[in-house]
């Protein structure tokens, strides 16, 4: 992490990268941690868990999407939902659900950080998953570790043997 190049909003937006997509805050790049294999598996578990959930509710999950949280923050969450409308190609408006998963690299001041930045911009479902630990986290007043992630007003409840079976 760390490496950091000025560019223009423009810039970023046409840009791919070999690696791991960047993150964009104020001019600078920002690279984010390599995920491991447990990373991308618990990554992929979640992202079935919503696209189940459709049967259901008009819920439109994405992974490693940039969103715009606002002119200069282009933000990447390891997993949005967004409700009930999908979202343009680029997102800038805050999904009902982001969710950052932990990899061995992160820096938790870092990924703090950011999970405050998801409250700040207006997602109500900010949720930190730790697929080493088996934990989970929601960010509200700071991050509290709970049994479930829940959506409240959809009835939706994920424990944390749904989130983790089998590991």
């Amino acid at each position: 992490m760390g490496a950091k190049t000025a560019v223009s909003v423009e810039q970023y937006l046409k840009t791919s990268f070999p690696d791991l997509d960047r993150e964009y805050r104020d001019g600078e790049l920002v690279e984010r941690t390599l995920p491991t294999f447990l990373h991308g598996k618990t990554q992929l578990h979640l992202g079935a868990l919503f696209a189940a959930e459709r049967r259901k509710f008009p819920l439109h999950a994405c992974a490693e999407t940039r969103m715009k949280v606002r002119p200069n923050l282009y933000l990447i969450p390891d997993v949005a939902v967004f409700y009930p409308d999908a979202p343009g190609e680029v997102p800038d408006t805050p999904p009902l659900v982001a969710i950052e998963i932990l990899s061995p690299d992160d820096r938790l001041t870092a990924v703090r950080d950011k999970l405050e930045e998801c409250r700040a911009w207006g997602v109500r479902h900010v949720w930190l998953v730790d697929p080493y630990s088996k934990r989970m986290y929601t960010c509200d007043d700071g991050l509290a570790e709970v049994r479930a992630l829940t959506i409240p007003e959809l009835d939706i409840a994920l424990t944390s043997s749904a989130v983790f079976p089998n590991s």
